[in-house]
């Protein structure tokens, strides 16, 4: 019995993380919105701003992939959807011809500094800090 309710708790504490992350990333994707931004679009803007913080610095599309919760596929998809917004730009590494860089470009650091307020903000709201 004393099984059972440990891990009943143990999945009542689960289902609570998963609902405070789909509200905040459900209240993150809504201020975002009118900006042309989702959350996922967020974390990799913010990622590349932290990862490559001088303009012209490269970031590899695979330290990205441990650091979002999307699939490489996904992650791929959405780097292609910034990189038609001209947020980012990707580029074949020359030393491993496998390998992805991408940047974030004048117009994507811009866009990121004008949401980081709103996107913490939200943060704030949300998780109670």
């Amino acid at each position: 019995m004393a099984v059972n309710a440990a891990g009943s708790r143990l999945e009542d504490q689960w289902r609570d993380i998963l609902a405070v992350h789909a509200r905040t990333m459900c209240e993150i994707d809504r201020v975002l919105h009118p900006h042309g931004l989702g959350a996922s679009d967020f974390e990799v803007l913010d990622i590349l701003a932290a990862e490559a913080p001088a303009e012209g610095d490269l970031c590899r599309v695979q330290n990205l992939v441990g650091r979002v919760h999307l699939s490489q596929s996904a992650l791929s998809r959405l780097i292609g959807r910034l990189e038609k917004d001209g947020l980012v730009e990707r580029s074949v590494c020359r030393e491993d011809r496998r390998g992805v860089w991408v940047a974030l470009t004048r117009k994507g650091r811009d866009l990121h500094a004008e949401v980081l307020p709103i996107q913490r903000d939200a943060l704030g709201r949300m998780l109670g800090g």
